[in-house]
């Protein structure tokens, strides 16, 4: 299996362009899937607050032999939080058992609540401590990118995004590049491939490396420049999703797949006013 391909950030610090996430995962899972990611060879972990399983990714990787220097760990400020990053962080890094993290998300921008430009400036100064090495953040939209911009000076070097063959956000990406914010993809296979994997392309594709819908998908996203963090429990699918660096999908290949976007948004749009949201506890 070749070497996963990394990508550096306008920062100048460097991840893996391939992860696990973790959403929905219980305590259990998140300890055995991380554990087993490790295993495979991930370096990448994705989690946040509200996925209330930070502290299974940190029991997992209290238990692996890896040094820290070769891990790239990312949580989320949950929106109900965005008035006190410094303490919400201190209770994530408890959790994930270390000293810092890799890198730091906004969860959501929550524009009626109207409190990301002063969480953002909260990140600047945990940056500063040394608590997180890279700040970005997770659904904002480029007028949102723009006012913490103009408000604080910093653009965030990373803007993770649902983004999928049904919901390609290509607009979205051209604006992240020209601002030197790397573009992260979650639900990269559309939620368990829901509308993807029967796609006829996309099987075809299968056939044609040898592969599975999903490790066409995933491949999908690292020809295009993403970073991706495909969610699984299970350990063979685990596997299965690192397997993608032995092929490349060509230049017309990757025309053809845009052709299927359909605008089709899983999650909710960011602009939409949210009146309540889960808590962590």
């Amino acid at each position: 299996m070749t070497t996963q391909p990394m990508i550096k950030l306008a920062d100048g610090n460097i991840m893996p362009q391939l992860g696990l996430g973790v959403w929905q995962a219980t305590h259990d899972q998140t300890v055995a899937a991380v554990s087993d990611a490790l295993n495979i060879g991930y370096r990448a972990i994705d989690t946040a607050a509200i996925y209330k399983n930070e502290a299974g990714v940190g029991e997992a990787l209290q238990a692996s032999s890896l040094p820290r220097d070769q891990l790239f760990i990312t949580t989320k400020l949950w929106n109900t939080d965005q008035s006190d990053p410094q303490k919400a962080l201190e209770e994530s890094l408890q959790k994930l058992r270390l000293d810092f993290v890799d890198l730091y998300l906004i969860h959501w921008p929550v524009p009626d609540q109207d409190t990301y430009v002063d969480a953002w400036r909260g990140l600047l100064r945990l940056q500063e401590q040394g608590l997180v090495k890279s700040i970005g953040v997770s659904n904002f939209h480029p007028h949102h990118l723009q006012r913490l911009k103009a408000e604080t000076g910093v653009f965030p070097v990373i803007n993770q995004v649902e983004l999928h063959p049904l919901f390609q956000q290509r607009q979205l990406h051209a604006w992240n590049a020209t601002h030197q914010i790397q573009t992260e993809s979650w639900s990269p296979l559309a939620q368990g491939g829901e509308g993807v994997f029967d796609q006829p392309l996309i099987r075809q594709l299968a056939l044609k490396y040898g592969k599975t819908p999903a490790q066409i998908v995933i491949r999908w996203h690292l020809d295009s420049g993403l970073v991706v963090i495909p969610k699984s429990v299970t350990s063979t699918r685990i596997r299965e999703n690192f397997d993608v660096f032995d092929f490349r999908l060509d230049k017309d290949e990757l025309g053809e797949i845009a052709k299927l976007d359909a605008g089709k948004r899983l999650g909710p749009d960011p602009d939409v006013p949210r009146t309540t949201f889960p808590t962590k506890d």
